[in-house]
């Protein structure tokens, strides 16, 4: 098929009544597996960041050393193998977790286990930020490991923590758009099913900008919320 032949006024019709129809459907699917992926990759990855940093060797409850070894294997593991491959690998987790492997449900699972790793680690990065004076004041004043954590660490590194998170929403949706060739639903699906595979270029083109908008949307939201969150600049 010619690709100019693709974007004739019938074809931009096409795309036009698909916008009407289709995509409020596939905005709510992508919006509700992202937001629902990434709030049970934080309820994991969360308390997983918080062990990687005050339980290493000179954290403020350190852990035995094999299972941390193996907690950072586990989570470089999973993060080193590609999100399509990974969808594939757990298809029998996840029909044990929802009974089916294809649909925007199925995809929360591998869109979780995918994300919780990466999230782990963007926390580990966050509490290492927190100035060490601070805890060291904290662990003179006699505050217990889990005090420390949940009156120190957490609440000085919230700012981070939502720069971080909103940059795992913008991945995880953009994780969200690859489910679509095995399966997923959303923007994704729609992209490669009405778009790519029946050559409506302008559907798919649509698909992308529609994704765009939604990421700027999220990531300003996020960059505003931290900055209001951020201490030091109110300060100022």
């Amino acid at each position: 098929m010619n690709f100019a032949s693709a974007f004739t006024p019938e074809k931009l019709q096409e795309a036009w009544e698909c916008l009407l129809n289709e995509f409020p459907f596939a905005i709510w699917e992508t919006l509700y597996s992202t937001l629902l992926a990434t709030f049970f990759a934080i309820v994991i990855g969360l308390p997983l960041g918080v062990l990687l940093v005050t339980g290493e060797s000179k954290g403020i409850r350190p852990l035995p050393g094999p299972l941390m070894s193996f907690l950072n294997v586990l989570i470089n593991l999973l993060r080193s193998v590609p999100f399509i491959i990974l969808m594939v690998m757990i298809i029998p987790l996840t029909r044990v977790i929802v009974g089916t492997s294809v649909g925007t449900v199925a995809s929360i699972v591998p869109l979780t286990v995918a994300a919780f790793p990466f999230i782990a680690r963007l926390v580990e990065s966050s509490l290492r930020e927190v100035n060490p004076n601070i805890i060291e004041a904290a662990q003179s004043m006699g505050a217990s490991p889990w005090q420390i954590v949940t009156r120190v660490m957490l609440p000085e590194s919230v700012p981070s923590l939502i720069t971080n998170f909103t940059l795992a929403i913008t991945t995880i949706m953009g994780y969200t758009a690859m489910s679509g060739a095995v399966g997923g639903g959303g923007l994704g699906k729609l992209a490669l099913s009405y778009g790519y595979q029946r050559y409506r270029f302008a559907v798919l083109y649509l698909a992308v900008i529609v994704l765009v908008i939604i990421t700027q949307v999220i990531q300003s939201f996020g960059t505003w919320l931290a900055a209001r969150s951020d201490k030091r600049l109110k300060e100022k």
